[in-house]
């Protein structure tokens, strides 16, 4: 696939995966001028996480490319976006440009013809770990919800609500599959809870 130019909303902590759903909340001019561009041109924006804190931060070399699917536009200028995420990118490099908002040339992967699924083991020993983990950090949660959502959106949804910092949820963005992914998951989950348990802060 041809090098696509992206623009960039660097956030640190929020993770937008292919198929699911980001709420944004949109003040800083800059990013509402990003809003004002994509909603006239293709709706797009990247989410990538920053590495490091400061003015022009460097980021991270994987994002999540997103499309607008909803939008609400407050007297203010503020917006409440809903960004559904289509396809991961690799950053190629970032590009001079006289816009508030930093673009970036990305190499856009393929997305996947069909939805990953898990073994039967790998699916009951994620929704095992989940429970150990919301019972040690005294979460509420509708088990029975949990049972039916498919292993997509299971996965895909514990990596964006989990506790954990933005660079465990960069791993969890980069991991190859669906099964690394829970996987990697898993051992998140049980590193947070033995802190929790310890007494000490989580990763958040």
């Amino acid at each position: 696939m041809p090098l696509a130019r992206v623009s960039i909303f660097p956030l640190s902590g929020a993770l937008l995966l292919p198929g699911m759903d980001l709420p944004l909340h949109i003040f800083e001019p800059r990013y509402r001028a990003l809003i004002h561009d994509a909603m006239a041109r293709d709706r797009r924006i990247g989410m990538i996480q920053p590495r490091n804190a400061g003015p022009v931060p460097t980021l991270f070399d994987v994002g999540c490319l997103g499309h607008v699917s909803q939008i609400e536009a407050l007297d203010d200028g503020r917006f409440n976006i809903v960004l559904t995420g289509l396809a991961r990118f690799r950053l190629v490099r970032e590009l001079t440009v006289p816009t508030q908002f930093r673009q970036i040339e990305a190499d856009i992967e393929q997305a996947p013809q069909e939805d990953e699924i898990l073994s039967a083991i790998e699916r009951a020993a994620l929704e095992q770990e989940s429970r150990r983990f919301a019972d040690a950090l005294g979460y509420v949660v509708d088990w029975t919800a949990v049972s039916r959502l498919d292993d997509m959106a299971l996965v895909n949804g514990i990596a964006q609500i989990a506790p954990f910092d933005p660079a465990a949820k960069q791993t969890l963005l980069e991991a190859d599959n669906l099964s690394e992914r829970a996987e990697r998951i898993m051992q998140l989950m049980q590193i947070v809870g033995r802190i929790e348990r310890d007494g000490g802060a989580t990763m958040q």
